[in-house]
Formats: C-alpha cells, sequence, structure tokens
C-alpha cells in the first residue's frame, strides 16, 4: 500500500493513503525489524548518553540530547533477537554487560504521524560498572557517558533542560517502566 518516494541504506521516506484521500508522508527504516532502547541501571543509579544528534542540531532545537544506549535490530546482525541486539549494543555503547535484562514495552512509538518506527524498551541490570571494552562514539554522535543518582534524575534532567539539553522520548518512556 506505500510507495517509495526516496531510498537511502538506513531511511526511506514513503507515502500510504490517508483516510481522507490523501497522501500521508513518513520516514521509515528499510534495514531493521525493530529498535531498542536500553535504560542500564545499577542499584542507584542510571546510565544516561549525552549525544550530537544532527536533525536536532540542524532545526536548532538543542546543541545536546539526553539519551539511553540504543540500537537497530538485525540491521547487521541478521536474524537477532531482541535480547542479543540488548545484548550487543549495550557492549557497543557503553562497554557493559548487563547481569539481568528485563523487556518492559514492545511496540513503542516515538513519533507515530512522522515515523513507523517502534522499539522495544529493555532494563539492563548492572553490578560492575567497570567497562569490559571500550565504547564506540557511533561515528561521533555519542559524546559522553553519565551515570547520575536515581534520586537526582528528576533534578539532573530539569537542570539540563534549563541548560537548552533535548531528553529523547525514549529515554522519558523508560523511565516511567523504571519505577513501575
Amino acid at each position: 500500500m506505500s510507495e517509495t518516494l526516496y531510498y537511502t541504506k538506513f531511511l526511506e521516506l514513503k507515502s500510504t493513503p490517508s483516510k481522507n484521500g490523501g497522501n500521508w508522508v513518513y520516514a521509515h527504516r528499510p534495514n531493521a525489524k525493530d529498535v531498542v532502547i536500553i535504560l542500564a541501571t545499577t542499584e542507584e543509579e542510571i546510565l544516561f548518553l549525552i549525544e550530537e544528534r544532527p536533525p536536532i542540531q540542524a532545526e536548532d532545537r538543542g546543541k545536546y540530547t539526553i539519551g539511553l544506549v540504543a540500537g537497530l535490530v538485525g540491521d547487521e546482525r541478521i536474524g537477532e533477537s531482541i535480547e542479543d541486539a540488548v545484548k550487543a549494543e549495550l557492549l557497543e555503547e557503553a562497554g557493559l554487560i548487563a547481569d539481568k535484562i528485563e523487556i518492559k514495552a514492545n511496540k513503542v512509538a516515538s513519533s507515530a504521524g512522522c515515523v513507523s518506527e517502534t522499539c522495544t524498551i529493555a532494563l539492563a541490570h548492572i553490578n560492575n560498572k567497570e567497562t569490559i571494552q571500550k565504547p564506540i562514539d557511533d561515528n561521533g554522535i555519542i559524546i559522553d557517558r553519565v551515570w547520575i543518582k536515581k534520586s537526582k534524575v528528576h533534578e539532573w534532567l530539569r537542570e539540563k533542560e534549563s541548560q537548552g539539553y533535548v531528553l529523547t522520548a525514549q529515554a522519558l518512556a523508560s523511565l516511567f517502566y523504571l519505577y513501575e
């Protein structure tokens, strides 16, 4: 039912008929079956990533975003499961291994009117914060990794917001599942 208007390896611009008879244009990831969002947590802290995301910067929404470890499922590792993707992304982007992984939500849409992408939210319980391997910077996107005490998260996020940082919807949704 949809038509591809523009294609790149990682993103397509597509059009599909809408109920009013017009066309709805949206973005689609052709190379992944899902996205994993990983809230890495110890007993007392949460790991956040400070990132430079070109779309946010290009539209002057902020210089930095506050996100979480995340990645595409099946884009590089064919047949990859959600849990395998969580483990791989946690190791790649944070250099960590989880002691326990909990899948908290599936099919979470960050902007359902704009993007067909859904994600799975996972909690990764970490007992040892020492990195097992040097984390990647994801082509310069990840500029810092910050452990914040759970009791200070709200205060820290408000402070960063006042400094012009942008909180990702996935990070916000993941925090909901931490406190359920």
